[in-house]
């Protein structure tokens, strides 16, 4: 067999291109783009360090599922069940589906907000969107799907524009960027906490995997597929950067105070142009509806991995009408929690991250368990050296996750 040359290999990695960008780019949600809205807001540039570190940990945590799905062709429910017995699987999906539900309430809220920004009011604009969201993956195969996701990715990248247009002090952004600071004060410690817990979220794990094993990729391509989930991890703390950067530059020089990714928004307007208002609206507008579209499949991905019954966007409703009826639900139900009055969507938001983060210490733990069982990933194990820095990972994320949690119950303390 013919070795591949340069461009042999670069159409291999175009080729699997998806499942690693795709589920990092969501990441950046509504919940995500307000953490960082208030981030740069509040703090200026001195949480830009911080970005390193959670770019480092999503890589570690996505590489693990990302192997796995490549290696055995199931999705980590698959595997929790079969490893771990029905009663961790129900503990495990009834948490994820919890947790699911309010991240996708927030989404939608997040396409509301963008829209009106735009003129149109929330109850046109998110009963339409679910339908399209809803649309897109029921006729889709695939490819079609995970190629409008892309084309979703792309658009993250008005917040970069965003962030030029702002005019930011490189200088300073750089040295924040590399050189750690710190304060000991309660808003700082949660927005800290908040920015790790809002980069590495339980639903991304299980979507990942399903979404290799969906598109086939088996251990011979990996090694493509694994450079392609480190570039969607600095892809998407790359787009944070610069949604820190804008709000830097902007809202914190003049100390304005923003509460949510809508008010930054439109704060951005008289202050970096309307330019920058109208991309910053399309970043949230693009972003809430990638995500919004990956947590509903994440959901139905698990859970019906998690009881055997057939899932994956390329089989048709009749083929797998759990999958689509879980995913039809979903969407329709948190659509229609948005257009309540009076919704407190800041709640929404926090709830949500806390439920995320009282999962996620133990998906990564079965996680760790799995990729380190030989019987199930063979020589595709991890090394010594990488399940130090693993365990590390999942030490820090915990102890962070444990103090948000305190400071969010306990606020007095």
């Amino acid at each position: 067999m013919k070795a591949l040359t340069g461009w042999g290999k670069i159409w291999i990695f175009l080729a699997i291109l998806g499942p690693g960008i795709i589920t990092a780019a969501a990441d950046n949600d509504a919940g995500g783009i307000t953490t960082y809205s208030v981030a740069g807001a509040h703090f200026g540039y001195s949480l830009l360090w911080m970005l390193l570190i959670t770019t480092f940990c999503l890589a570690v945590v996505q590489e693990i599922c990302a192997r796995m799905g490549a290696v055995t062709g199931k999705g980590l429910s698959d595997l929790i069940r079969e490893n771990f017995g029905l009663k961790w699987t129900f503990f495990a999906m009834t948490i994820l589906l919890i947790a699911n539900i309010f991240t996708l309430i927030a989404n939608f809220a997040g396409i509301a907000a963008s829209l009106e920004i735009f003129g149109i009011v929330r109850w046109i604009a998110v009963p339409m969107m679910a339908v399209i969201i809803w649309y897109t993956v029921l006729r889709g195969s695939y490819k079609i799907v995970e190629r409008i996701f892309l084309v979703f990715c792309v658009v993250q990248f008005a917040y970069v524009i965003s962030g030029f247009l702002a005019h930011p002090d490189w200088g300073v952004a750089l040295k924040h960027t590399f050189v750690p600071s710190f304060q000991f004060e309660p808003h700082y410690l949660l927005v800290f906490i908040g920015v790790i817990g809002t980069t590495i979220t339980p639903w991304m794990q299980f979507y990942i995997q399903s979404a290799v094993r969906d598109k086939g990729i088996n251990i011979k391509q990996y090694k493509y597929e694994r450079i392609e989930v480190l570039f969607g991890a600095f892809f998407t703390d790359f787009i944070s950067f610069f949604i820190i950067i804008a709000c830097a530059a902007t809202l914190y020089k003049l100390g304005v105070q923003v509460n949510d990714a809508k008010d930054a928004a439109i704060a951005l307007g008289p202050i970096a142009g309307q330019f920058a208002e109208t991309l910053f609206a399309i970043g949230l507008f693009g972003a809430s509806t990638l995500t919004a579209s990956i947590v509903s499949l994440s959901s139905s991905y698990a859970i019906c991995e998690a009881f055997g019954w057939e899932n994956g966007i390329n089989k048709h409703f009749r083929e797998a009408p759990v999958f689509y009826g879980l995913y039809t639900v979903l969407i329709f139900l948190a659509a229609a929690v948005v257009l309540f009055p009076n919704l407190p969507l800041i709640v929404v938001m926090l709830v949500s991250q806390e439920i995320n983060g009282i999962l996620l210490p133990f998906i990564l733990v079965f996680m760790i368990l799995l990729v380190n069982n030989k019987r199930i990933m063979g020589e595709h194990v991890n090394s010594r050296a990488y399940n130090v820095v693993v365990w590390f990972t999942v030490i820090a994320l915990t102890v962070l996750t444990a103090i948000l949690l305190v400071t969010t119950l306990l606020p007095g303390l």
